[in-house]
């Protein structure tokens, strides 16, 4: 089985909450792909500056990151075909960012692995690991 990480799963792995130590067996299973969609990079490195990172150490972050997974997914017209798709079926709002991340989770049959209650909203579409859901 393939996995992609949303980014609020690598947040919550860098920062020790829960649902840290399911991405971290993640990272140490032997079969099956790891991957990061490209929006999620910048979202990362984003998100760690808001938390007092400085730019150059967000990216040395992200790139110990990128050497743990097997792919990026780029967003590509599929993905972003697949995106627009997902928030037309989702029960909830589904940021733009989110969309993207789960679409790509899609076109690579991955499970999306997220800490983001609104990806609930497409449960029933994106293979899921709430890692906030016991």
């Amino acid at each position: 089985m393939n996995y992609i990480f949303d980014t609020s799963a690598l947040l919550a792995h860098v920062r020790g909450e829960p649902g840290a130590e399911r991405v971290q067996q993640l990272f140490e299973r032997e079969e099956g792909a790891l991957l990061i969609c490209s929006v999620s990079l910048a979202e990362l490195a984003r998100r760690l500056r808001d938390l007092g990172a400085s730019p150059e150490e967000a990216w040395t972050q992200i790139s110990d990151y990128l050497q743990a997974v097997d792919e990026v997914v780029p967003v590509d017209q599929k993905v972003a075909h697949e995106s627009d798709r997902l928030s037309v079926s989702a029960t909830t709002r589904l940021p733009l960012v989110d969309a993207l991340i789960a679409a790509a989770a899609c076109t690579r049959q991955a499970v999306l692995v997220h800490r983001d209650s609104h990806m609930r909203g497409v449960a029933g579409v994106v293979q899921q690991l709430d890692l906030d859901a016991g």
